[in-house]
């Protein structure tokens, strides 16, 4: 999306964040329900207490986190950003500041919603903490 918006093309930035959203639709939101079903269920299977297990709960947490940055802002500022940019032909007229400071809140929450899952896996793999 970076790559795009330097482009300053409002076609090409369109056509990337529909990308981005079929990728999240398809990819991504089942990927992130069979990770957790499949966490639950081998936590279980092995008799972890899964509230009791600092880093089983922990990374639940982070993936809670990054499932409501996604949901109430990421997935809507996507939404957002697409309709700014579907089916303007120039961008003389548009409106770029504005452009901006929703891409950059998209990056900010995008980070967050990105980052948590990043620290759940090194939770998960270093088993820390205890």
């Amino acid at each position: 999306m970076h790559i795009a918006v330097k482009t300053k093309d409002l076609k090409i930035i369109t056509f990337t964040m529909k990308g981005i959203r079929d990728a999240d639709r398809f990819f991504t939101i089942p990927g992130v329900i069979v990770i957790t079903a499949f966490g639950f269920f081998a936590a279980i299977l092995a008799r972890y207490p899964i509230l009791h297990t600092g880093w089983i709960l922990w990374s639940i947490i982070m993936f809670s986190i990054s499932g409501l940055a996604f949901a109430f802002k990421v997935a809507p500022l996507q939404k957002k950003i697409y309709h700014l940019t579907l089916n303007k032909e120039s961008s003389n007229d548009f409106d770029w500041k504005y452009f901006n400071k929703v891409y950059l809140e998209w990056d900010i929450w995008g980070f967050i919603a990105l980052a948590t899952p990043l620290a759940a896996f090194i939770m998960m793999t270093l088993k820390i903490p205890k």
